[in-house]
């Protein structure tokens, strides 16, 4: 069906951040800032993997594939997020639907490739004597794919549960940009399938992976415990701790964002917590996954030599 005949507002008013001018403009730059450093940085890892031999390994595969769903989720929302600071908070429908799919896609991509990351770093630790044998070339496309793969199907069946209801009455969306739980409750017709079927992708792509990586984790540390050289500890943990901090952060928001909203929970606490794996996180993860990697920092000096300087 066409999405007209289902739908009879044609475009969503957003929440805006606060009515004062000069708290916009400061609100304006700072995400202007995070969306460059976010897009140069993650630009900058695709770049210096991809012509870096020496980089051609399954973690920094996976790494391309994590800036890639960076760039991809931080152009799906912040070039509008800019525009709406300086002129109406409005949004079309086709332009929300649009960016529910890209954004969910995103991130339900990154859960998984978070779990995937985990997976690699277990075998390089816990079995290195066969982690060229693990995670070979096909195993490692296979991972990607079926990370991209699962995460746009869910977002493809949530977009046709969506198109389907009709949106006949209030148009203001209490979000900063648009989402699925607080589009919803905006809906004239029933959402209980939809809101079923929101904690039911969440419990798999967040609270099932999350639980999934914490056991290699602890395997992990485990192993790296018994590490004889200091050398060998600290860079093992560098490595590790590193993704254990931002998985968890993701993870718990993103349970926290779209679990309780299905349940009938308020949304108000979770709005702020939504920029932070929307547009921080993005700009923080080349920081934290790559340019403070040794091997990385030497490829990029190489690269751009006025950039380590």
């Amino acid at each position: 069906m066409a999405l007209q005949n289902q739908s009879f507002v044609a475009e969503f008013i957003l929440q805006s951040f606060s009515d004062n001018p000069w708290i916009q403009i400061l609100i304006f730059s700072l995400f202007l800032g995070l969306f460059i450093v976010a897009f140069t940085g993650n630009s900058l890892i695709i770049i210096v993997i991809t012509l870096n031999p020496g980089l051609h390994t399954p973690m920094y595969f996976f790494l391309i594939n994590l800036a890639l769903l960076d760039i991809l989720s931080t152009s799906t929302v912040v070039p509008k997020l800019l525009q709406n600071l300086m002129t109406k908070n409005t949004i079309s429908y086709g332009g929300c639907i649009a960016q529910i799919y890209f954004l969910t896609w995103c991130l339900g991509a990154e859960l998984l490739l978070f779990t995937a990351m985990a997976y690699d770093r277990y075998v390089a630790i816990c079995q290195p004597l066969h982690y060229s044998t693990i995670m070979n070339k096909t195993t490692c496309c296979l991972l990607a794919s079926a990370v991209w793969a699962f995460s746009g199907i869910n977002i493809t069946i949530h977009i046709v549960m969506t198109a389907r209801l009709s949106f006949c009455g209030p148009n203001v969306i209490d979000h900063f940009f648009c989402e699925i739980p607080p589009l919803l409750p905006l809906s004239c017709s029933s959402t209980y399938s939809n809101n079923v079927m929101v904690v039911v992708a969440d419990m798999f792509f967040a609270v099932i992976n999350f639980l999934l990586i914490l056991p290699s984790y602890g395997l992990i540390i485990s192993s790296i415990l018994k590490i004889r050289t200091k050398e060998g500890k600290k860079r093992a943990f560098s490595t590790c701790s590193s993704h254990l901090i931002v998985a968890t952060m993701y993870y718990c928001t993103i349970i926290y964002i779209y679990i309780l909203p299905g349940l009938g929970q308020s949304l108000q606490e979770g709005k702020v917590a939504s920029v932070l794996y929307s547009i921080v996180t993005p700009a923080l993860n080349p920081l934290i996954y790559s340019l403070r990697n040794k091997d990385v920092k030497i490829a990029l000096g190489k690269l751009c030599p006025c950039l380590i300087k």
